[in-house]
């Protein structure tokens, strides 16, 4: 349903800016129990072969190196395939072990790291984000340019609120295009490769505000920032929190801001495709600077695009948001909290006709919560999934979602910057998934 070819700018600046820390466990991925048959929940295995065939013509076609997919209902796997290859230069096939740069696909977890925060009542959802970071007090809103090019700024109205932090409602830029001085200043400042979390928010307090706090909508830094929001509250790295409050417990040992030492080679090569739609090439170098080592400590633990994981532990977090915040008896979050993270936060008069990321319309059929898209009215939306349906997906092509009206995960990983050359793979497989799902009763 999300479409990534629009992040072909967004893709090259995550890649080289957004940077990974240590903290992985065990080699052995930890999947979901398998399902007896795909027919035991519902799915019909004769038309689950649409879905493979499907993926595999994208390897075929030159469109991807190499995949992995995970289909799980009720918590249990249907279909963990892969397809191609890891690297193409070395012939190293894609196992499902393989580890990936999962880029925006952080921001999930960083949302959930800060409602663990929230559910402790360290903060609430309407306080003003200065009141944790005192930087963002008294922030300006450019509204233009005057004669000489210079922006024209005015005072805000209020301080943006936590809700439009979690919204990409606060008016924060990003720096991930030059389509908006905004994002220019952020890329000129380049926030997102700052040394840390403390140097990002600094650099970031000295750059306007794209619009008055909740009028519009636009992709944003905010998750950075509330990845130093968790730093301030609990006095721990994002890396540890995370291991600590949701690695570990939910068993995903191969997620975290670094590839840990020993393990380099099940890191997938990432590409770029010719401009003019020929072979891949691997992206060693983006806009002119390397692309970014993840077998080293970053400079800087991004909650917005830092992480690499796996296809099945990524899996697991997201069948604990399908479970309402539990897994295998651990709990992270509770259900109502859940619920929160799903309920779209866009106000009615805020509304905008592009995300300004990724390509969809954001309306009474499509919105977005707290850190996650949510489709409010499948049907009107145009697709086959469930009513609440969350997702989002990264910078390299990884994508997800989560149903919870049928308890369905799907996790999809490949490692390309700026869309596949093709349609969209998001896209394709939610009705292929669906249009499989012939006994949603079971």
């Amino acid at each position: 349903m999300f479409h990534f070819n629009r992040l072909a700018a967004a893709t090259l600046a995550v890649a080289l800016l957004a940077a990974p820390p240590a903290a992985l466990a065990q080699r052995a991925p930890a999947p979901l129990p398998a399902a007896a048959s795909p027919e035991s929940v519902g799915f019909s295995s004769e038309r689950l072969k649409r879905l493979d065939a499907a993926m595999a013509q994208a390897v075929t076609d030159g469109r991807v190196a190499g995949m992995t997919t995970l289909l799980a209902r009720h918590g249990k796997v249907v279909a963990f395939n892969t397809y191609g290859q890891a690297s193409l230069a070395d012939q190293r096939p894609m196992e499902k072990d393989a580890i990936f740069r999962i880029y925006s696909m952080t921001k999930p977890v960083t949302g959930v790291a800060l409602m663990i925060l929230f559910e402790e009542g360290r903060w609430r959802l309407d306080d003003p984000i200065s009141k944790y970071v005192p930087e963002l007090a008294s922030l300006k809103v450019m509204t233009g340019t005057d004669a000489e090019g210079q922006p024209i700024l005015e005072p805000v109205t209020r301080d943006p609120t936590m809700r439009e932090l979690m919204s990409h409602t606060a008016g924060f830029g990003y720096g991930l295009s030059e389509e908006h001085a905004v994002d220019r200043m952020f890329r000129e400042k380049r926030v997102l490769s700052s040394a840390s979390l403390q140097e990002m928010v600094e650099k970031t307090a000295t750059i306007p505000l794209m619009f008055q706090p909740g009028t519009d909508w636009s992709y944003s830094v905010a998750v950075d920032i509330q990845g130093h929001i968790v730093e301030k509250l609990t006095g721990q790295t994002l890396g540890d929190f995370m291991a600590e409050r949701i690695f570990r417990p939910l068993k995903m040992t191969d997620t975290g801001f670094q590839v840990r030492t020993g393990q380099a080679d099940r890191l997938a090569a990432v590409y770029v495709g010719a401009p003019n739609g020929g072979r891949l090439f691997e992206a060693k170098e983006l806009a002119g600077a390397p692309a970014q080592d993840f077998t080293v400590a970053p400079r800087m633990e991004s909650g917005g695009g830092g992480l690499v994981s796996t296809a099945s532990d990524y899996a697991r977090f997201a069948q604990m948001i399908a479970n309402g915040g539990e897994l295998d008896g651990v709990r992270i979050l509770a259900p109502a909290t859940v619920e929160l993270m799903g309920t779209d936060m866009i106000p009615e008069d805020a509304l905008v006709s592009s995300n300004g990321s990724v390509g969809q319309r954001f309306n009474d059929a499509v919105g977005f919560g707290l850190d996650f898209a949510v489709i409010k009215d499948p049907r009107k939306a145009g697709g086959l999934e469930g009513k609440g349906t969350l997702s989002w997906g990264g910078a390299a092509g990884t994508w997800f979602w989560v149903d919870p009206t049928n308890d369905i995960v799907f996790v999809g990983m490949i490692q390309r910057f700026g869309g596949t050359g093709g349609p969209d793979l998001g896209t394709t497989t939610r009705t292929l998934v669906y249009q499989a799902l012939v006994d949603p009763a079971k």
